[in-house]
């Protein structure tokens, strides 16, 4: 069972591969890669190519539990969102990781760098900024200046990104996503929409331990899960929970 499907109301695992080249855009070797990946995955039977060029294929969203892959000019992106397990996020998207180098001719020399992350949406009808910033704010020499008589916050986006290793090239970044703006603060009628917390582990590609998309990809799994379980779940999303609870 995926063990943080009730901490949050959704929740994701995906995987980016940043290339320093262009992706290949042809129509042949797009169309032989998502039909590898469709024969693997059969649900997946949604496929389009959007506005700005990017080609995604995924599995219908009603069920609110789904696997997805997209392609653009620089990256490869895979993930699985409301996993039933977290085994089966890794399945899909090892699988295509394992995938790209043959029918992408994608390899180590021109990527650049890969992410793996969770992310976590908590739906709140109300001021985001405002409860993001009370719940991480709370204890610090900021806690004055958030709970000031008559003012609002109007933005509170922290973001905090750390290297792991002496060379920089394993990296993590937490981030989080408000979608509040001025005039729902101004007029009071704020739709209910997620606050999205994102935990990223990167890997910079060259000189890493782990040679292949797939053997990376579990490593930096593995730094997410100890992370997100002593850091970031109860210094962020346990805060957030009791704030956005309090006030509902």
């Amino acid at each position: 069972m995926n063990s943080y499907a009730s901490l949050c109301d959704d929740f994701g695992v995906s995987s980016y591969v940043h290339g320093k080249l262009d992706m290949p855009t042809a129509r042949e070797p797009v169309l032989h890669f998502f039909e590898a990946v469709q024969r693997a995955v059969p649900k997946m039977t949604e496929f389009e190519k959007r506005a700005d060029g990017e080609y995604m294929l995924e599995e219908e969203r009603d069920a609110g539990s789904y696997r997805w892959c997209s392609l653009d000019a620089r990256r490869l992106s895979t993930g699985f969102v409301n996993p039933p397990a977290l085994e089966d996020a890794d399945a899909h998207n090892e699988r295509v990781l394992e995938m790209a180098p043959y029918h992408l001719d994608l390899h180590a020399l021109q990527t650049e760098s890969m992410d793996v992350l969770y992310y976590f949406d908590l739906l709140y009808q109300g001021n985001h900024d405002e409860v993001v910033a009370e719940a991480l704010t709370a204890g610090t020499p900021l806690e004055n200046l958030v709970g000031l008589p008559g003012a609002r916050v109007l933005h509170h986006q922290p973001s905090l990104m750390m290297a792991l290793d002496e060379h920089c090239q394993l990296q993590a970044r937490l981030s989080i996503e408000t979608r509040t703006s001025a005039y729902q603060v101004r007029t009071g009628n704020f739709p209910e929409s997620p606050i999205t917390v994102y935990f990223t582990i990167r890997q910079f590609w060259g000189k890493q331990a782990f040679k292949t998309f797939h053997e990376s990809y579990r490593n930096q799994r593995r730094l997410l899960d100890e992370l997100v379980a002593s850091h970031v779940l109860p210094g962020v999303i346990t805060p957030l929970q009791r704030a956005i609870a309090a006030k509902q």
